[in-house]
Formats: C-alpha cells, structure tokens, sequence
C-alpha cells in the first residue's frame, strides 16, 4: 500500500494517477482507493439508503450544509456515525485491502487514516475520537503503507489552487495551516512518511516518488 496526504490542490490526484500509468507500463496492478473516514464506499452506501427513506435525520444534499450542522449537533447521532465509519475502516483496513495485496495488488490510497484523525480532530473535537477504543483497535489492526507521501504547499497557494479547481467546500485558512502543521509533524516523526514540496513541476515530483519507491 502507497498512500497520499496534502493539502487541497497539492497535486495528490494527478501525482497518483501518474503513479498508475507507471505501475500498468510495468504490467502491476494497481487500484486507488479514496480513504476518509466517514466517506468510505460502505457508508456511502448506508447514507446513499437513509437519504432515500422519508424520515432520515440525513440530509438529502451532499457536502456542508445546515440541515448537516443541526444533525451533527445531537451527540447519539454524531457517536453513531463516526462509530459506523471507523467500524468501515476498520473492514477495508484490516481485511478487504490486505486481501487485495495478497492477490498482488498494489493499493494506492489517496489519503490515509492520518487524514481522517485530522478530520476528526478538527471537526468533532468534543468527542477526542483518538482516545476512543474503537479508534486504538482501528490503529492497532490496520495495514500500515510502505512509504506515505505528504505533498505541501502554502496556505496561500492551496487556496490559490483552490480558486483555479473551481472547488466547492475549499477548506477555511485556519483549517489549512491546521493541517499543514499537523502533516509536518507528522512526516518528522514517522520513517515511512516522504514530504514533498510541491512547488516543483508535475515531472519533477513524480520522478521524486519513483525514486523513493526504488529505494
């Protein structure tokens, strides 16, 4: 497994799509999966059913609402979704991207569990997901990537970047150096974990990522 993790407009996308094509000219097989807790494809699907039924506390649009701020607002619905999320970790985690490895398939995840330990920090802070036991046993059961790379750029020109992408919930500027400070000191204290600056140009960085893999 091979994981991405950045800020918005770092270029994870196109540096893992770059990483694919590489892998299919070698003949490996590779798939990409989209890791954040809460957005998974089981609980895609458990949401995609609620918002079908008349009397879901769900909202029916997608992304940052109201009707989503009011739901997560009451403390048994907030705990019974980030439980059913990690509960989703947990299953492609543990068991359904270990057995796609088994079968020799690389997995390349954009964006890891750290992410959603962010996510979770940063959204639901009066819950301290990190400290829950279902959150240790994610952590202690999950597949850890060979290399993780961190792609950073500035506040300032993610939210550039942003703007060019035309994106449609840009995280907030305090939200982006949260993140930016957390990464960092995330890849200092973890060997697995490449940072890369992502000024240089789209060449220069995927050469960067073959020549770490080779190593």
């Amino acid at each position: 497994m091979i994981a991405f993790s950045g800020l918005d407009g770092a270029g994870k996308s196109t540096q893992i799509l770059l990483l694919t094509d590489f892998y299919k000219s070698k003949k490996i097989k590779t798939q990409i999966f989209w890791s954040r807790g809460g957005y998974t494809p089981g609980i895609e699907r458990v949401k995609g059913l609620l918002r079908r039924s008349n009397n879901s506390t769900i909202p029916k649009e997608r992304g940052l609402s109201s009707k989503r701020d009011e739901s997560f607002s009451n403390s048994f619905i907030r705990k019974t979704w980030l439980t059913l999320a990690i509960l989703d970790l947990i299953y492609y985690y543990a068991i359904y991207i270990r057995i796609r490895e088994f079968f020799g398939t690389i997995i390349i995840c954009d964006r890891y569990l750290f992410d959603t330990s962010l996510d979770f920090k940063r959204n639901f802070p009066q819950e301290n997901v990190n400290r829950w036991l279902i959150w240790r046993l994610l952590m202690g059961v999950a597949t850890t990537p060979k290399k993780h790379f961190i792609l950073t750029i500035s506040v300032l020109e993610s939210q550039y970047r942003s703007t060019l992408k035309d994106e449609p919930f840009p995280d907030s500027k305090e939200t982006l150096k949260f993140r930016l400070d957390e990464y960092l000191k995330y890849g200092y204290n973890n060997k697995f974990v490449v940072e890369i600056n992502c000024k240089k140009s789209i060449e220069i960085i995927h050469q960067q990522i073959i020549n770490s893999l080779n190593k």
